[in-house]
């Protein structure tokens, strides 16, 4: 165990966590874990006026369910607590005074409408900077006098962080390498806003590292923040104590044009969210959990959109997921959403499924939804489906038509591929069945191909026909695997009441 390693997932209380927010913990996790670290939770929520009820509790939910539990953070405890930044708040006052007596921040006591009006000089882009702040009402601008007369008076103030002028700042990124900022470029960003709360930034560096985190990793629109992080580190002389940065490639729309957003799944038909999220009542926004998904293989997945180790393995236990995990083999360009290629890594993970647990995943399924069934039952229900299902949810979808009244046929295989002369060769499948002395799919296998050689039907006709007066439409597993399952007297009374609605139908026509 390496106590140096530290990594934190730090969300935002903000609404619904995106499903790169899963991918980034999942980063952080697997590098924390490849070097005996710790994988730390902390709740960046300083931003009160966006915080919504109930988005702390999802972030763990979610965290929960696909398995990244922190090591530390709110409801996990740990020694660097509290892990809440509304909590921590005197925390970065004391640190923002320090500044302002270092000569590294300072008071800015503008109005609204005087910030408008620096805003709106020069086409609306005027920054706060180490040009401007001397036009400003700060205490770069004010005595000292002055100053203190304002502060006890009350007025309203921020805290600036004091840019320093015509300087590089440069960051090592371990993904994107050397990149280089000028400070002509940045303005002096509000470090404590007028209600006493940190921003971003200056709860941020603080936290990073009173909590000795080793390593940020996080995405790719945090970089260019980060050249007023570096300005903060070497403020507090901690330079030689900053974390190496690493920042991730964005997860593109389905169409590659776009950062996928939260707004994107109504568009492209497939959920965005881990689980559900219910903005109010009456309202909800389908999960990935909900949608059917196996939460190790959308860990997988999301591994692989923007990380490759070199090699053409697809399919990972988090194991060796951790063992073969590298930040130098994250891209740097954008990785596209590929919901299909979602769809494919679950049912992978769905073929790999076996024993007595998930069996009983099955059985407790059926019986849930009103259909009761054995053991026995279950394992057919297993060996059935297990090669044709997407997500779990499609073993009660497929399975459900052997033991539930079959409410309709498939409308286009009657019309084109039924021949009224059909009918007497279900009749005489339906003595061959019923009078087999072994019911099993070897036996009706020999059976029915054994007929096949002198009825007045191939086999591209008999067993789709068969699939059909089953479970209602043409295609599915093996057809003597399917009737071995029906079992007997089923199979017969399914058989009659296919030629029945046959019959009826041609009546009504």
């Amino acid at each position: 165990m390496d106590s140096s390693v530290r990594l934190r997932f730090a969300p935002s209380p903000t609404g619904p966590l995106h499903i790169g927010g899963i991918r980034t913990a999942l980063y952080n996790y697997l590098f924390a874990r490849k070097y005996g670290g710790s994988f730390i939770l902390r709740i960046e929520d300083t931003d009160q006026g966006r915080y919504v009820q109930g988005a702390e509790q999802y972030i763990i939910d979610c965290l929960n369910w696909v398995g990244l539990v922190p090591d530390e953070g709110p409801g996990f405890g740990g020694p660097y607590g509290p892990y809440r930044q509304s909590d921590r708040k005197p925390i970065y006052v004391e640190h923002a005074l320090a500044l302002i007596n270092k000569g590294e921040a300072y008071y800015a006591f503008d109005t609204g409408e005087e910030l408008e009006n620096l805003r709106a000089a020069n086409g609306g882009n005027q920054k706060y900077d180490f040009v401007t702040r001397n036009q400003m009402r700060n205490s770069l601008v004010l005595s000292e006098d002055e100053t203190n007369r304002l502060l006890k008076a009350g007025l309203s103030y921020v805290i600036r962080l004091k840019v320093p002028e015509n300087q590089e700042v440069q960051i090592e990124d371990i993904i994107r390498g050397q990149v280089i900022f000028k400070t002509t470029e940045l303005d002096d960003k509000v470090l404590i806003k007028s209600d006493g709360m940190p921003t971003y930034h200056m709860a941020n560096v603080v936290d990073d590292y009173l909590m000795k985190i080793s390593h940020v990793i996080r995405g790719e629109e945090w970089l260019s923040s980060t050249a007023h992080h570096v300005l903060l580190y070497r403020a507090f002389g901690w330079l030689d104590q900053m974390p190496k940065f690493a920042h991730l490639p964005l997860i593109m729309k389905p169409t590659g044009n776009g950062k996928l957003s939260k707004r994107d799944g109504a568009q492209f038909g497939f959920p965005v969210f881990p689980i559900s999220w219910q903005p109010k009542e009456g309202e909800s926004l389908l999960g990935f959990r909900e949608f059917g998904f196996e939460p190790e293989a959308l860990l997988n997945f999301l591994a692989l959109l923007g990380w490759n180790n070199g090699t053409e393995q697809e399919i990972y236990s988090m194991e060796e997921l951790i063992q073969a995990f590298s930040l130098e083999k994250i891209v740097k360009s954008g990785a596209r959403f590929d919901f299909e290629k979602g769809k494919w890594f679950n049912q992978q993970y769905l073929h790999q499924k076996s024993g007595f647990p998930f069996i009983q995943r099955i059985k407790d399924d059926f019986i849930n939804n009103g259909i009761q069934v054995s053991d026995e039952i279950a394992v057919q229900i297993f060996d059935l489906f297990k090669d044709r299902v997407l997500f779990f949810k499609d073993y009660l979808q497929l399975g459900k038509v052997y033991f539930l009244e079959l409410e309709s046929y498939d409308s286009e295989f009657i019309i084109k591929k039924f021949k009224p002369e059909f009918i007497s060769v279900l009749q005489s499948v339906s003595e061959i069945l019923n009078h087999l002395e072994f019911w099993n799919p070897e036996q009706i296998e020999v059976a029915l191909k054994e007929f096949l050689k002198s009825a007045a039907i191939k086999p591209g006709e008999l067993f789709p026909l068969l699939r059909v007066l089953i479970s209602g439409i043409p295609t599915g597993p093996d057809a003597f695997k399917m009737i071995s399952f029906l079992g007997r007297e089923k199979m017969v009374i399914r058989i009659y009441k296919f030629i029945e609605f046959i019959n009826t139908k041609k009546q009504e026509a």
